[in-house]
């Protein structure tokens, strides 16, 4: 179900249903400066630029070209100095919400976790042991 939201670009009031988030205007505004940013990309001499440079020759934000990247619309794989801030730490990254390096050093934090909880999970079941009485007393 739709619902009626303010476009964060231009604060006026559209139909939210999912699809874009910002008004109409400002969507085909949008879709314009894509165009010209695929259009200088699509030279073979502009297909190597990073985000600075796309920024300087086309005047599109760095954060609409992250937005571009992050939604798929600019390849990395096709255009390969392009990508999005890792949530974490700000470093570059083309897939999901985090680098390499974060992903890693997530995983290898996750790994410490476990280790030390089967450790205690060990320790508190070899601390409870089990006791049997004698029966014929």
């Amino acid at each position: 179900m739709a619902e009626i939201r303010n476009c964060p670009e231009c604060n006026e009031f559209f139909n939210y249903t999912g699809l874009r988030d910002v008004c109409h205007k400002c969507a085909q505004k949008e879709e314009d400066l894509y165009q010209i940013v695929y259009r200088f990309l699509r030279k073979r001499e502009n297909r190597a630029a990073n985000v600075e440079r796309i920024e300087e020759a086309t005047g599109v934000s760095k954060d609409l070209l992250y937005k571009w990247v992050r939604k798929g619309r600019l390849h990395p794989a096709t255009f390969p100095n392009l990508g999005y801030p890792c949530d974490n730490c700000g470093r570059l990254t083309t897939t999901g919400k985090l680098c390499d390096n974060c992903q890693n050093d997530l995983k290898s934090d996750l790994r410490t976790f476990d280790a030390a909880k089967e450790f205690r999970d060990n320790i508190a079941q070899a601390e409870r042991g089990t006791y049997l009485a004698d029966k014929k007393k």
